[in-house]
């Protein structure tokens, strides 16, 4: 089997309504849709997803220009050295297309074999995933009612965007939990407290709101900043923007940085480096969860293959990312309710592409 032609579109998916956190208000994702076609037959698909500098239309050049002509010809059932070859030409920045491609591959090979991605992982230790949702920045009115509305689709887990205005936060978490006691509430700053100091005295207060987490509190590379948190706090800290890479991961173990990771298919380069960061947090006895960027169909189905093969998972996860937008690019059949997401079914990813609507999206 060889590769006889790989493409990337960039596309742009709305959002219900903009969604604001510490890094900024998003009215739509910008992601890339990947499409590899082989000589007997078989298209696979990926999704470039990114919110960071290398957006949809990077990531489209960046596979269209760069690793289109190199990877023709190759094997796609060889996906490490598929991504070996990729590593040659871009930098870890360019990870997003990295993953758009790798996905593609497994999709490919899922395919071949006739089995879904999870089993080629090692297969599923699990039958449902529980799903954490985000809560944009807002009003107390605002983020209130965003709460309301979760809760009722049957979600346990809410995690509210903070970092830009300590006192707004505050009046939210102090409403949120009045109206839901036992909710399981997370918080994440986006790296948006300026220092460790500041930061530790924010999350004390914080305390007060039986919070399970805090998320990326300080700028990703103050690994010192993030050790000197975990040791004065008594909430975990886990790393977002600090583990994007397998290297990143062992980065955080050797510092004593964090308590937990919060892994992306996306900023990891893929899956098999995404599962590469399980394997280091396992033996660092760490715990992950799958995060989002947010993803959208393809992308989503990608997470969750992941998410059914790890065993290392400790918290609800954002294995969700499609549903933060108003359509999508395929027809996932991806099976979300209660709170929680469950096995993709059919080969591969098992999603499959919807040309109308990425014609309608393309960018």
């Amino acid at each position: 089997m060889k590769i006889t032609s790989v493409r990337a579109t960039a596309v742009l998916v709305p959002r219900p309504t903009p969604f604001t956190c510490s890094l900024g208000t998003h009215a739509g994702s910008e992601n890339a849709v990947v499409e590899i076609e082989t000589d007997v037959g078989i298209t696979g698909i990926g999704e470039a997803s990114s919110i960071w500098d290398r957006l949809g239309r990077g990531c489209a050049d960046d596979i269209n220009g760069l690793l289109a002509p190199a990877l023709v010809g190759l094997d796609p059932s060889q996906i490490r050295l598929v991504t070996d070859a990729m590593d040659v030409l871009l930098s870890p920045r360019s990870a997003p297309a990295k993953a758009g491609v790798e996905m593609a591959l497994w999709d490919i090979l899922g395919k071949s074999l006739g089995v879904p991605v999870y089993q080629l992982l090692g297969g599923a230790v699990r039958d449902r995933v529980a799903l954490s949702r985000s809560l944009s920045m807002g009003t107390v009115e605002e983020v209130l009612a965003q709460a309301d509305a979760l809760v009722a689709e049957g979600y346990s887990t809410l995690k509210m965007k903070v970092g830009r205005d300590h006192d707004a936060d505050l009046a939210n978490l102090t409403a949120l939990r009045q109206r839901f006691p036992h909710l399981i509430l997370r918080v994440d700053a986006n790296m948006g407290w300026p220092n460790a100091k500041r930061a530790a005295r924010y999350i004390r207060e914080l305390e007060a709101f039986d919070i399970e987490l805090v998320e990326q509190p300080l700028h990703e590379r103050d690994l010192e900043g993030l050790r000197f948190l975990r040791e004065s706090v008594q909430v975990p800290i886990m790393a977002d923007e600090s583990v994007w890479t397998p290297a990143d991961a062992m980065a955080c173990v050797k510092a004593d940085a964090v308590d937990v990771f919060n892994v992306y298919v996306a900023e990891a380069g893929g899956l098999g480096p995404a599962a590469r960061i399980f394997g280091i947090a396992e033996a660092a006895r760490l715990t992950c969860i799958i995060g989002s960027m947010p993803e959208l169909g393809i992308g989503t189905a990608a997470q969750a293959h992941l998410a059914f093969a790890m065993p290392n998972i400790g918290f609800a996860c954002d294995v969700n990312g499609c549903v933060y937008h108003a359509d999508d690019v395929v027809d996932h059949g991806l099976r979300i309710e209660g709170g929680f997401i469950y096995p993709p079914i059919g080969p591969g990813l098992g999603v499959r592409l919807d040309p109308e609507r990425v014609a309608k999206y393309r960018i």
